[in-house]
């Protein structure tokens, strides 16, 4: 095991976006590390407003930062919306950023996505991928917003020697996650189709593309405790990469789904919808090497969501008609959708964004 550097234990620990499906996850596994955690809703502090940040910070003087905060939304919020999303991301990061500093905080973490990376990247995306290309033009905005906050926490690091760290998870999934079926990602979508065609009797679903494209997944219970992992253990500059290491079909993985829910029909393929992007697996030797490997296999992971998505703890957001969601704030809730999904409406094709 990796030497603890920063023990948690007795600290008073930030989770700034506590309410979306990373912070709500961080915030479940700092249960177990004997510290006082702190969280604030939209109506205490507006993360895009400098003076409301640091008047909370000043107020509240926390010792480690987890920044899960950001605004988040599908494909056609993000190129509807483009100055939303870089805007409203790089001020946040940027407000909360400063803010630890200038309170001392002794250890942040900023969190990421694997967007960051470009577009053809060679395959597994290692760290040093970062800036070697060009970015995936639908969701460029998010992605350089999310580029300036790793590389603000690295001359935070460099100029006055703050352990501000950051890391970048792959595709998550679990409790919390998005079901909206016309902005959510391919694991979601897949778990709610399958579970709306078995509730109606009907024959198939029906997936896009070939279904030959590779990606790959983490519940994100296992994304947090490597967050908490490289808290504790973790020290530089460079970004690390937090994913499972292994991929998968996406025909596979609706067979998978099929399989936990318990439906019994067929999967077919719609030719005329695109496959998106062959592969994109993130490499996970830099992760291994720091002691850390996920524990929630694939399957056991896809039966936890989906009975999350029975007991309606999960998000449902329009796609494309607002321009997107600060998630970790009090947009966003997990009150029970209005439909049970035990008894939700069908529809037989699975709509998804297959590059996410």
């Amino acid at each position: 095991m990796p030497e603890v550097i920063y023990s948690l234990a007795g600290k008073k620990v930030y989770v700034a976006g506590h309410r979306g499906m990373v912070g709500s996850a961080i915030v479940r596994r700092l249960a177990s590390e004997g510290c006082e955690i702190l969280t604030a809703l939209h109506a205490e502090v507006d993360l895009r407003r400098q003076d409301q940040v640091e008047a909370w910070m000043g107020k509240n003087r926390p010792d480690a930062v987890f920044l899960a905060a950001a605004k988040v939304g599908g494909i056609l919020a993000n190129h509807t919306y483009p100055a939303d999303f870089l805007y409203d991301n790089l001020i946040l990061e940027a407000n909360v950023i400063h803010a630890a500093y200038k309170v001392r905080v002794e250890k942040l973490m900023f969190l990421g996505s694997s967007c960051i990376y470009p577009k053809f990247a060679d395959q597994p995306i290692v760290e040093e991928a970062l800036l070697s290309g060009s970015l995936e033009p639908t969701n460029e905005s998010y992605a350089i917003a999310k580029i300036a906050g790793l590389k603000l926490c690295a001359a935070y690091r460099k100029q006055h020697g703050k352990d501000f760290i950051s890391a970048m998870p792959t595709n998550l999934y679990g409790p919390g996650d998005n079901f909206d079926l016309d902005s959510s990602h391919v694991m979601p979508a897949l778990i709610r189709k399958a579970h709306e065609a078995k509730v109606k009797g009907e024959k198939e679903i029906r997936i896009w593309g070939t279904g030959t494209p590779l990606r790959e997944f983490l519940h994100v219970d296992d994304c947090a405790d490597a967050c908490i992992h490289l808290m504790k253990t973790y020290s530089d500059e460079s970004h690390v990469n937090v994913g499972s290491g292994e991929d998968i079909s996406i025909l596979e993985l609706a067979g998978l789904v099929a399989e936990v829910v318990g439906f019994e029909g067929q999967i077919t393929r719609d030719l005329t919808k695109p496959d998106g992007t062959p592969r994109k697996l993130m490499s996970a030797d830099k992760l291994r090497a720091l002691g850390w490997s996920p524990k929630i296999g694939l399957k056991e992971g896809i039966a936890d969501a989906y009975h999350a998505f029975l007991d309606g703890h999960y998000l449902e957001r329009s796609n494309g008609t607002v321009s997107g969601d600060l998630i970790g704030q009090s947009d966003i809730s997990f009150e029970r959708a209005k439909t049970s999904a035990r008894h939700a409406p069908t529809h037989a094709t699975v709509a998804h964004h297959p590059s996410r």
